[in-house]
């Protein structure tokens, strides 16, 4: 049974987005939902057509990023989410969009 902090460990989440997802202004929509969750990392287009999320901060924190960018800003069709935890490595302050 899980303790009530568990949510709040460090860990770093590499995350897929596909669907339509670039030319929507998905990157500014996951930059804006990230800095709300206090998270660091950053967010680019892939040449594929998806766009990849590199998230670190409180596990609670990026489930609850998981749960926006399922959604995506107006004009995104997001059709799935590849998310893969991985040991957090210090990412630095702030969260930026790549390109």
């Amino acid at each position: 049974m899980g303790t009530r902090d568990e949510g709040r460990h460090p860990t770093r989440a590499r995350i897929l987005v596909s669907g339509r997802v670039q030319g929507v202004a998905y990157r500014a929509f996951a930059q804006r939902a990230a800095l709300q969750q206090g998270l660091h990392g950053g967010v680019r287009n892939l040449d594929d057509g998806t766009v990849e999320v590199l998230v670190e901060g409180d596990k609670a924190a990026i489930e609850a990023l998981l749960c926006g960018l399922r959604v995506g800003p107006p004009a995104a069709s997001v059709h799935g989410l590849d998310v893969r935890w991985e040991q957090p490595v210090g990412e630095e302050h702030g969260f930026h969009i790549w390109y």
